[in-house]
């Protein structure tokens, strides 16, 4: 299609125009390379053209998979479309489900922004045959997003991915796609995933929480299920709590990056907290934040994937361990799979992103999902509930766990100082290369396979090439005592190379000190 085609069938005269004022350079730049679905499916800048978030690509983008749909002979069954509250989200939403009911499909779209986990969890309960999640998750402010459930509620993989993206490039012009009014949903599914999430907690003690919902839609429904869950100590983050598609206390809306969980843990220190819980704009992931002898800081989401996957086995009834599976991504850190072999559970690595991590049991026949993570603070704690990343579930087991250690006279630091002692210490660190499109990362990439480091800290280096099942290298290295890990891969959703280093040693500062030489020696790769 070429810009013109595009430009004249655009329905949004806001978009058109501004394609219309757009030079012959910048024109070719934007149909260069129309969105594909990534990590976490389509996500781009909120604008016109085909490589952004817009009404004409959202009107293709579901036209596509309702026609994927059809061919897999669920034409007529029910489809769930929800979003968060981004620029554009409403417009998206209503687009997405007006084009799905003119293809004959029967639609459930939420009335009001919701978190990306109640949409998950809503595909499952219900077996619909598909959802549509408008969000861009933790991206910057100007970014929106497509995300889209498949097989219980989990994300699409390949060839999904693919058969949808070749029906784009089949697809009518946007304004000759047809729509149908849909008439917005109740909240009944909203209850059910509240009751359902709040159902998690088992100690009875009390436990005070500083939360932020970091301006997005996690707020008022992780609020709710806490309470549910009989943790009535909340206290939240005011300035942060209502959706504001401009987060405009945070430089960048993600509870990972400096600055962002700053407010929720001035809080916590203010009101002698317990535990500080900072959930992402769609809640679908949870950062946790304890109390420590010189402040409050925040754990990295590998301390909290160790704990809450032992806490989870700890909990799994002993007859069924032998057929538990726990799982992290290749980027994630190694200890779970120590804590899974300790506890007699299957260990699943697999590639990033959650779309991998919730089929982690697909290929182990009798055995069940317990518990999942990435290191990006993802957590899967009710896979049987939602098979995808939960902030809002992942927090009220973190509060349970911060209860039970508490009522055993023990704390956070001291469950991690156990897990050392037990599984060596580990300690990690994440280093990214701005890069100015995907071709440099791609350069990047080919020199490493080309003349791949040799030494790592002083160890001979090992190279793992995952180009057979994605873009990633591991480099690994050590000894009997000491173990180093590389792995380098492009980010999924940001313009950016990645480097996940790992460093297991006896003591904690000649493992930090390697991961510090290490971290420096990755920057000049």
């Amino acid at each position: 299609m070429t810009p013109e085609e595009w430009i004249a069938h655009d329905p949004d005269p806001v978009t058109a125009a501004e394609l219309a004022r757009c030079d012959p350079a910048e024109l070719t730049a934007r149909f260069a390379r129309p969105l594909t679905f990534g990590t976490a499916g389509l996500r781009g800048p909120v604008r016109g053209g085909p490589d952004a978030m817009n009404v004409a690509v959202v009107l293709r983008a579901t036209w596509a998979l309702a026609t994927v749909l059809t061919g897999r002979g669920v034409a007529g069954s029910t489809v769930i479309v929800g979003r968060d509250a981004r620029h554009g989200s409403a417009e998206f939403c209503v687009a997405a489900a007006e084009a799905l009911a003119a293809e004959g499909f029967s639609v459930m779209q939420f009335a009001d922004p919701v978190p990306t986990p109640v949409l998950a969890f809503s595909v499952r309960q219900t077996g619909a045959a598909a959802g549509i999640q408008i969000t861009a998750s933790h991206n910057p402010p100007a970014d929106n997003g497509y995300k889209v459930y498949l097989d219980g509620g989990i994300q699409i993989v390949s060839p999904t991915d693919r058969e949808i993206e070749a029906a784009i490039d089949g697809a009518p012009f946007a304004d000759e796609i047809a729509r149908a009014p849909v008439e917005p949903a109740g909240a009944e599914l909203i209850e059910q995933y509240i009751d359902r999430a709040a159902g998690l907690r088992r100690s009875p003690g009390p436990v005070r929480v500083a939360l932020t919902a970091l301006h997005g839609v996690g707020g008022a429904v992780a609020v709710e299920t806490l309470r549910r869950a009989g943790v009535h100590d909340v206290h939240t983050v005011a300035a942060q709590f209502a959706p504001d598609p401009d987060f405009p206390t945070v430089t960048f809306p993600n509870p990972e990056e400096p600055g962002a969980a700053d407010a929720v843990l001035a809080l916590a220190a203010d009101v002698d907290a317990d535990v500080a819980i900072a959930l992402d704009p769609d809640a679908d992931r949870c950062a946790v934040g304890i109390p420590t002898p010189t402040g409050w800081r925040m754990l990295s989401g590998d301390e909290t994937g160790w704990l809450l996957g032992d806490f989870t086995l700890s909990r799994t009834e002993p007859s069924t361990l032998a057929t538990s599976v726990v799982a992290s991504t290749v980027v994630s850190s190694r200890m779970l799979a120590s804590i899974a072999a300790r506890w007699g559970a299957h260990h699943v690595e697999t590639l990033t992103g959650f779309k991998w991590l919730a089929r982690a049991d697909a290929e182990l026949p009798g055995t069940s999902l317990v518990y999942a993570y990435e290191e990006a603070i993802g957590h899967c704690v009710d896979p049987a509930a939602v098979r995808d990343k939960d902030g809002i579930s992942a927090a009220v087991l973190a509060c349970d766990l911060v209860a039970t250690l508490k009522g055993s006279g023990a704390s956070v630091l001291d469950a991690l100082d156990d897990l050392a002692r037990r599984f060596g210490v580990h300690v990690g660190a994440a280093v990214s290369r701005p890069v100015a499109d995907p071709d440099r990362a791609a350069a990047l990439m080919r020199r490493l396979r080309a003349a791949p480091p040799t030494k790592l800290v002083g160890f001979a280096s090992a190279t793992t090439d995952l180009m057979s099942r994605t873009d990633a290298l591991i480099f690994t290295g050590g000894d009997a005592g000491t173990s180093v890990r590389v792995v380098v891969r492009p980010s999924g959703t940001e313009p950016k190379v990645k480097f996940y280093i790992e460093v297991r040693s006896g003591t904690r500062p000649h493992a930090a000190a390697l991961c510090d030489e290490l971290a420096a020696a990755v920057r000049s790769w």
